[in-house]
């Protein structure tokens, strides 16, 4: 939270401070002018590329897979989409890293890494999960102890589901009958 507080305050100091060089630099009517093509250019790039995103997610679902990256690049869309559309030069870059697919690839990444390390209190993933040596977190959740990194999850949406051949019975109802 005092972070979130903290860039509330720094962030527009540090858009002001652009804006401000950038006029000294080229005049406050080109100044404006650049403010206002950056927020068309993210209207437009927002749309295309959320229409991309949408495009990837219904395939995804029409194949009968978890669309777990589609949905990470239509926030990184939307979130990229609003920093642009923001007046400021600073978040119009970060923006447009959003809404780039090859830089929107690192951010999802990135973002992926973070919700492991600080979305579960930094303990490491939850017990329900399948992992051993697991204990009782704060509000009654139940983490699993954080032996070092591991990558055994699947990150990018790529596993697969394996399919019993037809007629085949679960295990569990083979051995009711």
């Amino acid at each position: 939270m005092p972070l979130l507080i903290a860039a509330l305050i720094i962030v527009p100091l540090i858009e002001i401070f652009v804006i401000i060089q950038v006029g000294q630099l080229v005049g406050p009517w080109w100044t404006i002018a650049l403010l206002i093509l950056s927020s068309v250019i993210g209207a437009v790039l927002m749309k295309r590329e959320g229409s991309r995103a949408w495009e990837r997610f219904t395939s995804a679902l029409n194949r009968g897979r978890v669309p777990a990256r589609e949905t990470a690049d239509g926030g990184l869309v939307i979130f990229g989409g609003a920093l642009l559309l923001t007046p400021g030069f600073v978040t119009d870059l970060f923006g447009l890293l959003m809404l780039i697919p090859g830089t929107r690839d690192v951010a999802r990444r990135f973002m992926v890494a973070r919700a492991i390390d600080f979305g579960l209190g930094g303990l490491g993933r939850p017990a329900a999960w399948g992992v051993r040596g697991a204990r009782w977190g704060t509000r009654g959740v139940r983490y699993a102890r954080r032996r070092g990194p591991s990558r055994d999850y699947d990150v990018e949406g790529t596993a697969t589901e394996v399919r019993e051949p037809a007629g085949a019975l679960p295990p569990r109802q083979a051995s009711e009958s």
